[in-house]
């Protein structure tokens, strides 16, 4: 049986790249962080309780990559570049294979973003996955929720409703065919957090968000605390090609508020329409123009023909979902 320090060591303790931002990593009381001159430290926290945010049967390096990439979102929707992580991992027991298949997944996006695990800390007691990311963005041009503007441009990242969609055929919510399940599973496991798009959005995008709850509920958190409403177009918000297949009415309630889809929700000015989609190319991440920001308090839907809609969403909300 593993000890504590002997699991530590064999599964998460990696060599640190020389010349990086971090002068000290697992090891110490402490990690030593040496953020750029000029730059803000991006400081985010997440956790992953078993029968909460996963199955108990879920791929376990397909876990291991959702652990972190729900925590570089968060990074992505400052426009933060990432630097470093701690994990947090309570395990009912020390089950090596586990351990590898996890770590592997885990340090395979690590690598991907230049993201390293810095410290953290093990128990055992029921499985649960706790990450605090940390990131760096200049001074000044973090692309905080309080900052969009009336008559910004509301774009959302990639597509959404496909992590939805999984998730109501794994729960025997719908029957899906084998082709809607293969097309919209890996974006309920295996999420790409949009850090490039991001980090191409600073001094174009006013504010941002990742979209984890729904998209609804999170640009209402853009409204709430810029203290301005939003229109947006029903029709435009892009849906994941299984979700395309879906009926209408299930196609917007998935898109509008289905969350897992840790894409960008962003807003910005309409001047800035062509360095919008510049910032898209160079982050190879397709953006789509679904509303805007406007001075009347509230969230108000309508079509593509501007005929207004009445929805009944709820977006995810830990404890009264």
């Amino acid at each position: 049986m593993l000890s504590e320090f002997e699991l530590i060591d064999r599964y998460f303790n990696r060599p640190l790249q020389p010349g990086g931002r971090i002068a000290l990593g697992i090891g110490d009381d402490c990690a030593l962080l040496a953020p750029s001159p000029g730059m803000q430290l991006a400081i985010s926290t997440d956790m992953l309780v078993e029968g909460r945010h996963f199955f108990p049967d879920v791929d376990v390096a397909s876990l291991g990559h959702k652990s972190l990439a729900v925590n570089l979102s968060d990074l992505a929707a400052m426009g933060a570049k990432p630097l470093a992580f701690t994990l947090a991992l309570s395990l009912p027991s020390a089950d090596e294979a586990w351990l590898a298949a996890f770590s592997g997944g885990l340090f395979a996006l690590a690598d991907q973003s230049g993201c390293a695990l810095v410290g953290g800390d093990t128990t055992q007691g029921p499985l649960n996955i706790c990450i605090t990311v940390f990131g760096e963005v200049p001074l000044a041009q973090a692309l905080r929720r309080s900052a969009a503007r009336a008559g910004d441009d509301i774009w959302v990242s990639g597509a959404l409703g496909d992590a939805r969609l999984a998730l109501a055929g794994h729960r025997n919510e719908l029957t899906l065919d084998e082709l809607s399940m293969q097309q919209a599973e890996p974006r309920l496991l295996r999420p790409a957090p949009r850090v490039s798009l991001g980090i191409a959005l600073r001094g174009i995008a006013h504010a941002a968000i990742d979209v984890s709850d729904g998209l609804c509920g999170d640009l209402g958190h853009i409204m709430e605390q810029s203290g301005i409403g939003a229109t947006v177009d029903v029709d435009a918000v892009p849906a994941g090609p299984a979700l395309q297949r879906q009926p209408a009415d299930r196609r917007r309630k998935f898109s509008l508020a289905g969350g897992d889809d840790y894409e960008l929700c962003f807003t910005a000015p309409a001047s800035a329409r062509n360095e919008v989609q510049a910032a898209a190319r160079a982050a190879a991440t397709p953006v789509t123009r679904i509303g805007v920001m406007d001075s009347t308090p509230g969230l108000r839907l309508q079509d593509a023909s501007g005929r207004p809609l009445t929805l009944d969403l709820h977006s995810f909300d830990h404890f009264t979902s």
